[in-house]
Formats: structure tokens, C-alpha cells, sequence
């Protein structure tokens, strides 16, 4: 056949050669994947919660109590006993040498994230947090403590401090609950500090509003901020 001559291939004999070409490709994949081994890694089973805690120690937890949450922790010591052991299985008692409540686990505990419950709920309630309301670290997993200072938002002394926190919490607390009740929070005003209990995004709402309320804007302002975040996190759930 000469270098010049064409060659003419009709479309019959195309589609064989596509055909041969793909059934060819077809068994070196499926001969590849007849010559692969069977993975060599080890398959463990999950663990069980008590394997988790091991054998050598228990898991401690220590929280200092303050003094002025003594009086009230005599008051409500059955009702932060009875949750965390007849709840969690766990172990509980105050020192009165260190000030401290000591929390660990035992054989009868399942859950092995339950001592930080129990952790964070006790931590709850030292800040200044209501029993019931700090019992809903147990009970829910997207709660979280925030803690913060007036200086952090705005450095203020003497009167204008006094006046700051007295602009967060209201007549009567009137601000405070109205807060607490838009945003779906719980706020602790402790001195200059501020303890604010819920979740991520209502927590960040509450905080927004109370440094407004620092930097001196009046509480109407707020309230109408209030009410438009509130309407849009209900139109979102």
C-alpha cells in the first residue's frame, strides 16, 4: 500500500474495533481487581464504656466553691446530689477542708463524658446559676458557659462602672429578664462579672445586647434589636 493512498474504514468496522477496545478494558479491571488482596488492616471492635475508664485510677474532678455559695449549697445539696448519682452514676462529696466538691467515677458509671457533665453543672451552679436552670448541662449536649467582665468590653471605674452594670440589669431586673427571655439564655450579674448559660448563638445575641448596653446605648434601642433577632431565630426553627 503506497504512503499516499487513504484509507477508508466504514462505520461498521468502527464500532467493532470500539467494542473489542472496551471489552478488552473491561477485563483488565476486573482482572486487577481479581489479583487485590483483602486489606491487611486490623479490625478492632469499639470499645465499651467501661474498658474505656481502665483499670488503674478513677477519673477525678475537683471544683472550688465560693464562700458566699456555701449557705445556698447546704440549701440545694440533695438536689445536685440526687442527678449526678442516681443520673450519671457517678460519685460525690464535699470537703470542707479544701472548700472543693470532689466528683469521680466508679464501676457503676456508663458514660465516660459524664464526670465533665457533672463538672460544668456544679461549675454552673458556684457561678450563681438557679439549680434548675444548671441542670440543663445534663440533660441537653449544645449548652455552654460564657463568662466575661465589663472591663473587657469598655475599661469604666467607680460611678460609671456602677452605672453599666445597673443599665444591664434594669429596674427591678426588668432589662436582665428581658434578655434572658428574647435570647432563650440565663445571665448571673456577679460584681463587674457577667455568666451567661445557653446555647452558641443565643449566647452570642445576649452578649451583643449586654455590651450595647455597656457602651451606652439606652435600653429601648435594645429591646428593638431584641425583638428582631428574636422573630428571625424563630423563623429559622
Amino acid at each position: 500500500m503506497d504512503e499516499d493512498e487513504e484509507v477508508i474504514i466504514t462505520a461498521d468496522q468502527l464500532t467493532s474495533t470500539m467494542a473489542a477496545a472496551s471489552g478488552s478494558s473491561d477485563a483488565n479491571v476486573s482482572g486487577s481487581s481479581a489479583e487485590q488482596k483483602p486489606s491487611d488492616k486490623p479490625d478492632f471492635a469499639p470499645l465499651a464504656a467501661k474498658e474505656l475508664k481502665g483499670t488503674s485510677r478513677w477519673e477525678i474532678r475537683r471544683i472550688r466553691v465560693p464562700q458566699h455559695r456555701f449557705s445556698p449549697l447546704k440549701v440545694d445539696w440533695m438536689k445536685i446530689y440526687s442527678p449526678i448519682v442516681e443520673y450519671l452514676k457517678l460519685q460525690i462529696r464535699m470537703n470542707p477542708k479544701t472548700r472543693m466538691i470532689e466528683i469521680r467515677t466508679c464501676e457503676e458509671t456508663v458514660d465516660t463524658g459524664s464526670i465533665q457533665k457533672a463538672a460544668d453543672f456544679i461549675r454552673a451552679y458556684c457561678m450563681g446559676f438557679a439549680v434548675e436552670d444548671a441542670l440543663a448541662l445534663l440533660r441537653m449536649d449544645d449548652l455552654y458557659l460564657e463568662s466575661f467582665e465589663v472591663k473587657d468590653v469598655k475599661t469604666l471605674n467607680g460611678d460609671h462602672l456602677s452605672r453599666a452594670i445597673g443599665r444591664i440589669a434594669g429596674k427591678d431586673g426588668k432589662t436582665k429578664f428581658t434578655i434572658e427571655n428574647a435570647t432563650k439564655t440565663r445571665i448571673v450579674l456577679a460584681d463587674s462579672k457577667i455568666h451567661i448559660l445557653g446555647t452558641f448563638q443565643n449566647i452570642k445575641v445576649a452578649r451583643d445586647a449586654i455590651g450595647n448596653l455597656i457602651l451606652g446605648s439606652p435600653p429601648g434601642k435594645v429591646y428593638s434589636n431584641l425583638r428582631t433577632l428574636s422573630s428571625r431565630l424563630k423563623e429559622r426553627f
